[in-house]
């Protein structure tokens, strides 16, 4: 690691902080600049994905040609494929032209695909074959093209998990990997917060003149315990406001605490708002997923015993007239009164047969969770996707395929 190489990049791209973890990415990307190998950059969001692929691109034998930064989550799925790979003149409704898309402007250069994760199946396809051959057809036909585009992309969410659940090609995975590059998140990164404050802090007085605000020694050490789940951009947002709206210059931990700073914070948030609404936002974006993920295993649990003591009341009836005692998973129950089996007992069954009822499928978990959220938030899509832990385009072809539109 050339650490003098390492800072004269910091000072070019204006990256602030010495951690050793965003030192060792920032080395990464060096190093594999001058290849025309693929990178995928790993990232919460926030964090600061987008400078690496500039980084590469500029210490690349492309840096005289093209760059195209292209966030995959924000393009509409009905058009995507046309964006990246262009279109014939009539091949679909609003085509009044041809176009060339991406991967022919951007010749020789480098796109940077950043939210590669949310790109549908068949567009995945499409990108794998460029990866493999440089080859691509424009939408609507049928002519082969040929490209020459190195790919640097990112991503925010665990890749792994996605192929397992049908969401992300395994193969375009690995095609993609090749050099893989991790971003710290924030609240990893130490005395680099303390450092990123006093830049924000100091762009503002520039910005707006106005003197820069300062921390206190007991609000840095608040600033340094608090989780930062929206990262820099948060941490950007925080600076802002409290340099315009704060009458005090000298910060203190009861300032930064009613803009939401907190020492117990668990990162529930990502922005810093106000009171209630502070409040109702953390609600909003705090993931439910894995609650429901476990809920769904309990009661696919509770169903399975409930079917099998259900079986065992049935395969009985006939045959046992006082209750018995059973046995369901290796456990051993005794009857808990002696009143005759047919008053007693079908009663239970019929309670079994409501309980079994109780778990759903994925599918049908999802739309009542969808649905409920859309309740609770007076129909805003938005707020319905952050409180799901999904983009709006993946929000917006469930409500679709569940005919919940309205």
């Amino acid at each position: 690691m050339d650490e003098k190489i390492i800072q004269q990049v910091k000072q070019r791209y204006g990256i602030v902080g010495n951690y050793e973890g965003l030192n060792r990415s920032i080395d990464v990307a060096i190093q594999v600049a001058p290849t025309e190998l693929s990178v995928l950059i790993y990232g919460e969001s926030g964090v600061g994905k987008e400078v690496l692929p500039r980084v590469i691109h500029d210490n690349s034998t492309r840096k005289h040609n093209k760059y195209f930064a292209i966030n995959c989550g924000s393009l509409p799925e009905g058009t995507i494929d046309s964006e990246l790979f262009g279109h014939k003149k009539g091949s679909f409704t609003g085509a009044l032209d041809d176009r060339e898309g991406y991967f022919s402007v951007a010749n020789k250069g480098t796109l940077f695909l950043d939210e590669v994760g949310e790109l549908p199946l068949a567009t995945q396809a499409r990108l794998l074959r460029v990866l493999e051959t440089g080859e691509y057809i424009r939408v609507g036909e049928s002519e082969v093209r040929k490209t020459d585009v190195r790919i640097v992309a990112a991503t925010n969410v665990n890749m792994q998990k996605a192929i397992r659940e049908g969401k992300f090609r395994e193969d375009l995975y690995y095609r993609l990997n090749t050099i893989p590059i991790n971003m710290p998140p924030l609240r990893e990164r130490g005395r680099d917060i303390e450092l990123l404050f006093r830049k924000f802090a100091y762009d503002i007085s520039q910005k707006y003149r106005i003197e820069p605000v300062r921390l206190t020694e007991d609000a840095r050490v608040l600033l340094l315990r608090y989780k930062w789940p929206g990262n820099i951009r948060q941490l950007r947002n925080l600076v802002e406001q409290i340099s315009i709206i704060s009458q005090e210059r000298e910060i203190t931990p009861e300032i930064l605490r009613s803009y939401g700073v907190t020492d117990d914070s668990l990162g529930e948030t990502g922005l810093v708002l106000h009171g209630a609404n502070r409040m109702e936002h953390a609600a909003e974006a705090h993931s439910y997923e894995k609650e429901r993920d476990m809920l769904f295993q309990l009661l696919s649990s509770i169903g399975k015993e409930v079917k099998d003591l259900k079986e065992l009341v049935h395969s009985n009836m006939e045959t046992i007239r006082e209750p018995q005692p059973y046995i369901v998973n290796e456990q051993r129950y005794a009857p808990t009164s002696s009143i005759p089996y047919e008053s007693h007992h079908i009663q239970d069954v019929e309670d079994i047969e409501t309980i079994e009822e109780a778990p759903m499928s994925n599918k049908e978990l999802m739309k009542k969770n969808i649905i409920e959220s859309l309740q609770r938030n007076n129909g805003n899509r938005k707020k319905t996707a952050q409180e799901l832990d999904i983009s709006e385009r993946t929000l917006y072809r469930k409500i679709k395929d569940y005919g919940l539109e309205i």
